[in-house]
């Protein structure tokens, strides 16, 4: 049983629109695992038949819009077969001494309320198996118990999955992807709220790491672990011309992250068209480094006309660590991601016309235009990459 969230709050329309989007994910990515189902639908809940339902729970747990998966039994209306079958899933988890307690809801407004009908489950259970405790605020065990219009659904555990919206319900993102610990959690996040991500990677050649495009395929590759049964494409665009260019013109170093920053936003929105891209997302984060304070953030966004949309803008960098480690994209030995173009003291609040001034100097547009001019492709798949450069 797979239970979804802020979907109650659409319109009517809409909810079912989003709940055929979710369905058809959860299809998607149960037949990439090779997983035969089918679906039911009661209000507020999507049952998914299967004969192996430990995999389909591990499968659905990872897809957008999803709260929490359950495997459960399912029983008749029928008081006497819903309390069998608790006792059932009790006597192989609970033995003397421990505590249980009973969680129960109803879909019917006559009969039994939810409370007369937790005790009436939890006494059968109770009385089954001897030296047991009841403890409704901290139990060793749980039981939850579900009777709905067509029977019961009985079950001991809720798996947590992401929540979010269903993916492909709010259009495609662009989003730019480094080697490092932010613009993966910023890209899953927006994955999370039902975007479409195709992946931008400024490869920066001998001016950076040797391990750099390695990891930004590796985050790339990670991530398409959540949309499972959906190619996730990565552009990789040559951008070392743009760090020569710098070096040649002994642009001031305390300037070049502003004007890097700059360049990204500026090819990210030419590929936007193309890739069919609504907005351009960005790992940025409020203060965490030089380039991020408010005042070069605004320098930042004045180098293109488009929505730039910044997930992150306000986590601390220990939160965005603690999710990266949830989600599967941190790292702790990543290797050399070293970037030689960074100052000893760069800029932290850059003047916008110097900024204009060095882009004009180095021709900042026929260096976009050879970025663009060298693009390849990297398409990953349920975890793997099956398109390489």
């Amino acid at each position: 049983m797979a239970r979804y969230g802020e979907l109650f709050l659409k319109s009517k329309p809409v909810k079912f629109h989003f709940i055929g989007m979710l369905l058809r994910n959860i299809g998607k990515a149960l037949s990439a695992s090779g997983l035969s189902y089918h679906f039911e639908t009661p209000r507020g809940r999507i049952l998914i038949h299967g004969n192996q339902p430990e995999a389909i729970s591990s499968v659905v747990s990872r897809i957008f819009g999803i709260v929490d998966v359950s495997i459960c039994s399912r029983t008749s209306p029928r008081l006497d077969d819903i309390c069998g079958e608790a006792v059932s899933l009790a006597s192989a988890n609970l033995r003397a001494g421990m505590s249980f307690a009973v969680r129960a809801k109803r879909q019917q407004k006559t009969g039994l309320d939810s409370q007369e009908l937790g005790t009436l489950i939890g006494s059968a259970v109770f009385d089954h198996i001897p030296g047991l405790e009841v403890d409704l605020d901290t139990p060793d065990y749980e039981i939850f118990v579900e009777v709905r219009d067509f029977g019961g659904l009985v079950y001991d555990s809720r798996i947590a999955a992401p929540g979010g919206l269903p993916w492909g319900t709010q259009g495609r993102v662009l989003a730019l992807l480094s080697s490092g610990i932010d613009s993966p959690v910023a890209s899953w996040l927006m994955m999370k709220r039902g975007c479409e991500t195709t992946h931008l990677h400024l490869d920066a050649g001998r001016w950076a790491g040797k391990d750099v495009a390695l990891a930004a395929i590796e985050n790339h590759r990670r991530l398409s672990r959540w949309c499972p049964g959906n190619p996730l494409s990565l552009v990789i665009a040559d951008s070392e011309i743009l760090y020569d260019r710098m070096d040649e013109l002994h642009i001031a170093p305390r300037y070049r992250c502003v004007i890097c920053k700059r360049f990204m936003q500026r090819v990210a929105g030419c590929l936007m068209e193309k890739e069919g891209a609504l907005a351009v997302i960005t790992g940025e984060n409020l203060g965490q480094v030089a380039s991020q304070t408010l005042a070069n953030l605004s320098v930042i966004s004045e180098a293109v006309m488009i929505p730039v949309l910044r997930p992150l803008i306000t986590y601390d960098k220990e939160e965005i660590i603690a999710l990266a480690r949830r989600i599967g994209t941190f790292d702790a030995h990543p290797g050399d991601l070293t970037c030689r173009t960074v100052p000893s003291m760069p800029a932290t609040a850059a003047i916008l016309e110097v900024i204009k001034k060095c882009e004009e100097k180095m021709n900042i547009e026929e260096i976009t235009d050879g970025t663009l001019s060298e693009i390849q492709f990297v398409i990953a798949l349920n975890g793997e990459i099956v398109k390489d450069m």
